[in-house]
C-alpha cells in the first residue's frame, strides 16, 4: 500500500526514509569503523566483529538509525567469519541492490530506513529460506531479550480504527491522505460467514461490509478528527448505499475497537447530526463494536492509486485540519 511500503513495515516499526541530512546527524555519532562500513560500503575483517560469537537471545538493530534488522533466533553460524542470519526481523527493514564493485555480481543488503550498509546476501544459507545475510557487526547493535532499547528501535504506538463509506477503493485512498496514518487495507467486516470473498460479499450471502482498517499514530492525529474526515468523504445520509453503489455491503457504518472508540464514534455523531448541516436529515450511520476483519484480496488494495479512477468526492483532510473549520470539539466522560 502507498502508506505501508514508505512508513510502516508489517510489524509495526517507522520505515519512512530519512533524509541525508537526516543520516548525516545520526552518523556523527559512529566510529571511523562503524562510519567506514554503514556510509561507505566498507567490510570489517573476517573474524574481527564483536557479534559474530555472541549467542545471547535478543535483536540485532541498525546501529545508525536503530531500526530492528535480524532476530538472534535467525542467527547460524556460516563459519565465514562474519555474523550470519537466515532471514532478517522483517522483511520490510532491509532493501537490496546488485553490486558489481568487485568484478562479479552479488546483492547487497541495505537499512530500509536510513540506507546504510550492511553486507550481502548469498544463496548458500540453510533452511528454510536457502539464504545467508552475511552482516558487519560494525553496522549493527544488539539488545538483549529484557534490555530497554532506544525508542528507535521499538514500534509504533500505533490504533486502528474500521471505517465503511460505499466503496473501499475510495475510502481507502483519502484515508491513505491522511496525515498521521501510517497505514489503509481494504476488507470486510461485521457479517456472518467465515473467510468472505469479494463474490460473496456483493451476493448479500454474508452480511459483511466493505470496510478499511485505519492504522494511525494517535500522537498526529486523533480519533475525533478520522471520523471528522470519515463523514466528509461520504454521504452519511444514504441508506445501504453510497450514490450508484446500492446494496447493504455498502451501508455506512463505524466499527469500534474499545469503549472509547464506542462512546466518540456516537458523541460525534450525535453532534453532527445536531449541526445545521444535516437538518432535516438523518445519519443512517451504523455504529457498533468491530468483529473480525478480512483482508479483500490484493486486486482491491490500492486500487485508486494503481488505477487513477477517482472515487469519494474531494480530499477532507485540508478542512479538517485546519483548526478554525474543525468542528467543536465533542466531549466524552471518562
Amino acid at each position: 500500500m502507498k502508506n505501508s511500503i514508505r512508513t510502516l513495515s508489517r510489524s509495526g516499526y517507522n520505515t519512512l526514509p530519512l533524509s541525508k541530512e537526516q543520516v548525516e546527524i545520526l552518523a556523527k555519532k559512529l566510529t571511523p569503523e562503524q562510519y567506514k562500513v554503514t556510509q561507505n560500503a566498507g567490510t570489517e575483517p573476517a573474524f574481527c566483529g564483536n557479534l559474530l560469537d555472541n549467542k545471547k537471545a535478543g535483536v540485532y538493530c541498525c546501529v545508525v538509525c536503530g531500526l530492528p534488522l535480524f532476530p538472534s533466533e535467525n542467527k547460524f553460524n556460516s563459519g565465514t567469519g562474519w555474523p550470519s542470519f537466515f532471514a532478517p526481523f522483517d522483511k520490510d527493514h532491509v532493501n537490496y541492490k546488485k553490486d558489481n564493485d568487485m568484478g562479479m555480481e552479488r546483492i547487497e543488503i541495505d537499512c530500509a530506513r536510513c540506507r546504510a550498509h550492511l553486507g550481502h546476501v548469498f544463496k548458500d544459507g540453510p533452511n528454510p529460506t536457502g539464504l545467508r545475510y552475511c552482516l558487519n557487526s560494525a553496522a549493527l547493535v544488539f539488545y538483549e531479550n529484557g534490555a530497554a532499547r532506544s525508542p528507535e528501535s521499538l514500534p509504533l504506538p500505533l490504533k486502528s480504527a474500521y471505517f465503511a463509506g460505499g466503496c473501499f477503493w475510495g475510502v481507502e485512498h483519502w484515508f491513505q491522505e491522511c496525515p498521521g496514518v501510517a497505514e489503509v487495507a481494504s476488507g470486510y467486516m461485521n457479517g456472518s460467514s467465515d473467510n468472505p470473498t469479494y463474490e460473496e460479499v456483493c451476493a448479500h450471502k454474508s452480511g459483511h461490509a466493505e470496510v478499511v482498517r485505519v492504522t494511525f499514530d494517535p500522537t498526529k492525529v486523533s480519533y475525533q478528527q478520522l471520523l471528522d474526515g470519515f463523514f466528509r468523504m461520504h454521504d452519511p445520509t444514504q441508506l445501504d448505499r453510497q450514490g450508484p453503489d446500492v446494496g447493504d455491503q455498502y451501508r455506512s457504518a463505524v466499527f469500534t475497537t474499545d469503549e472509547q472508540q464506542l462512546a466518540e464514534a456516537k458523541a460525534f455523531t450525535a453532534t453532527l447530526q445536531a449541526s445545521p448541516k444535516f437538518a432535516g436529515k438523518k445519519i443512517v450511520t451504523v455504529i457498533e463494536p468491530a468483529k473480525k476483519f478480512f483482508v479483500a484480496e490484493a486486486y482491491h488494495q490500492d486500487y485508486v492509486e494503481r488505477t487513477g479512477r477517482a472515487c469519494h468526492g474531494v480530499n477532507p483532510w485540508p478542512a479538517v485540519f485546519a483548526e478554525e473549520k474543525q468542528m467543536p470539539a465533542v466531549q466524552v466522560a471518562p
